[in-house]
C-alpha cells in the first residue's frame, strides 16, 4: 500500500521545521528541570517532579507529532494559472447575503484560521479546490448547503 502524502506549501513545511528546532533546543532545559525535581526527594508527593515530567512527555509527543507531519508532507508549488490549489488565495462571494472573504488555501497541517488560512478538507476548501474564477460552487457544510462565486484567484 502507497503511503498518502499531504500537500502543504513551502512556507507552511518551513513553519514545521521551526518549531521542531525550537522544540529540541528547549528540550534540555526540560530534562535538567526534571533531574533538579527528581533531586528533591520523594516522588510520589513531588508536585514539581510530576509537572516536570508532564512537561517533558508533552515537548516529546509534540515532537513526534510534527515529524510524522513532515515524514508524509508533499511540497507544493502551485501553478501560474486560474485554478484553485494549494498555495493559492481565493476571494469568493456567498451568494445568500453576497458577503466577501479572502483565504489562502493551504495543506491540513498549516490551516489558521485567524491568518486566513483554510485547509483543502475543510468544507470550503474541498468545495472550491480546481475550480476557477467565475465559477459557481456547492459547499456541503456539516448542517447546511450554500453556493460561493468565486471572485479571483491568485498566488
Amino acid at each position: 500500500m502507497e503511503p498518502h502524502f499531504n500537500k502543504i506549501t513551502k512556507f507552511g513545511y518551513e513553519q514545521i521545521e521551526s518549531e521542531i528546532r525550537e522544540l529540541e533546543n528547549s528540550r534540555p532545559a526540560k530534562i535538567k528541570s526534571l533531574a533538579d525535581a527528581r533531586a528533591l526527594g520523594d516522588l510520589s508527593e513531588n508536585a514539581e517532579y510530576s509537572a516536570a515530567k508532564r512537561n517533558l512527555r508533552h515537548l516529546e509527543s509534540r515532537l513526534r507529532f510534527l515529524r510524522k507531519q513532515l515524514q508524509y508532507a508533499q511540497v507544493y508549488t502551485p501553478s501560474n494559472n486560474d485554478t484553485v490549489e494549494v498555495g493559492k488565495t481565493v476571494k469568493f462571494e456567498f451568494l445568500d447575503d453576497h458577503s466577501t472573504e479572502t483565504y489562502e488555501i493551504v495543506g491540513t497541517p498549516e490551516v489558521d484560521i485567524d491568518h486566513g488560512k483554510i485547509s483543502i478538507a475543510s468544507p470550503i476548501g474541498s468545495a472550491l479546490l480546481n475550480h476557477h474564477s467565475g465559477d459557481i460552487v456547492t459547499v456541503s457544510a456539516p448542517q447546511v448547503t450554500y453556493k460561493i462565486k468565486i471572485i479571483s484567484i491568485s498566488i
